[in-house]
């Protein structure tokens, strides 16, 4: 699976958590209300119940065979798509990480304030050792605008955006499925996108990231959120 993750950017491990696991992560959402958008919400690590699947063994243990066995979880956003908020999402790479403070460090770009936490585009140097677990609540399927990468792209480092406007036209495109339960692992740099649900069944996923305990050799202190 390591391997995998270092060659094409992504892995798609269904199955991984059972109907139990994922019981008081489903309570903890139907009750959420503050922070919820139509596409979704954030911060969602101050949820017990989030904050116990992420920390949990079965995810842990996976995030740890890419950043280590000192990985923490320190994010985590819900992405909600149904017949009401049948939003879509272009290529792109995922650059922004939450933090503190903006670094003085060499590398680090723009910054925005997303949800109340400072969020900066970091260098690749630094995205290349965060892990990315895409936790499925509802099944993904490929009509209701399932994840879509570019295999292996996550290797090119940070992208303009016409070299991946380029890249989208020259790689196919892998559509990433799976059943509730099913964890994709991708790496942030990898080129992704979805497209608008053609049909009225929900996609929820759980999107969490997780960091090597040893920090990344900077003075970049990340936000937990």
């Amino acid at each position: 699976m390591l391997e995998y993750l270092i060659t094409r950017g992504y892995e798609i491990i269904d199955g991984l958590l059972a109907p139990e696991d994922l019981a008081p992560v489903e309570e903890a959402l139907r009750d959420l209300r503050p922070g919820r958008g139509r596409a979704g919400a954030r911060r969602l690590l101050s949820i017990p119940a989030v904050r116990g699947l992420a920390e949990g063994e079965k995810l842990s243990r996976l995030a740890s065979r890419f950043v280590g066995a000192s990985q923490f979880p320190f994010k985590a956003t819900l992405f909600e798509k149904s017949e009401t908020a049948p939003w879509l999402v272009p290529w792109h790479q995922d650059r922004a990480l939450p933090l503190r403070s903006v670094p003085k460090s060499p590398g680090w770009g723009a910054s925005s304030v997303k949800a109340g936490v400072l969020h900066v585009h970091a260098p690749a140097r630094v995205l290349e050792k965060v892990i990315a677990l895409r936790v499925h609540l509802d099944p993904s399927t490929a009509s209701n605008g399932p994840l879509r990468v570019l295999p292996g792209t996550h290797t090119l480092g940070v992208l303009p955006e016409e070299a991946i406007e380029r890249l989208a036209r020259e790689i196919p495109g892998v559509e990433c499925l799976a059943s509730t339960g099913g964890v994709i692992a991708m790496r942030p740099l990898i080129v992704h996108a979805s497209s608008k649900p053609l049909g009225p069944a929900p996609r929820r996923v759980l999107h969490i990231e997780y960091a090597p305990g040893g920090g990344f050799g900077d003075d970049a202190e990340l936000a937990d959120c």
